[in-house]
């Protein structure tokens, strides 16, 4: 059996790329959504599923006609943040641009990009927004990387 050691996060440099699977009830809607406005480059495909580099992470979308976002909540600095969500950290930078656009495109956030924790340690900027199944995604960018998990 792995020790606990095993399972403490790599230093940044060594970070592998992630692949996560997600059900959507359109499958060409979203295949619009994250590659026009997300700006994710497509991968291999079929009728039922299609693949997408999430900013260096393997996203899979699967067609499930049934499926509905969950929007299950907790109030989190007086935010309510959904339950299950995913996303990714941004540079600095890179999160600024990226939330103009999307605010640019006039998408719907749960939660308008706004500063947590300001200079604090963990000082982020986050945002978080829906894809067209009704999939949270959280994107998060910290002003000092070292800090991702400051206590």
């Amino acid at each position: 059996m792995p020790s606990i050691k095993n399972c403490l996060p790599l230093r940044m440099a060594e970070l592998t790329p992630f692949h996560l699977a997600i059900p959507v009830n359109d499958l060409k809607a979203c295949q619009r959504f994250y590659e026009n406005v997300l700006g994710c480059i497509p991968g291999r495909s079929s009728n039922e599923w299609a693949d997408y580099n999430f900013f260096g992470h393997q996203l899979v979308l699967h067609e499930d006609k049934t499926h509905k976002g969950l929007k299950h909540f907790n109030e989190v600095d007086g935010k309510t943040v959904p339950i299950s969500h995913f996303g990714v950290v941004l540079d600095w930078e890179v999160f600024q641009t990226f939330s103009q656009k999307l605010m640019d495109l006039n998408i719907e956030f749960q939660i308008a990009p706004y500063l947590r924790f300001e200079g604090l340690p963990g000082e982020q900027l986050t945002m978080f927004f829906y894809d067209p199944s009704g999939n949270a995604l959280e994107f998060k960018s910290f002003k000092h990387i070292n800090q991702l998990f400051a206590t």
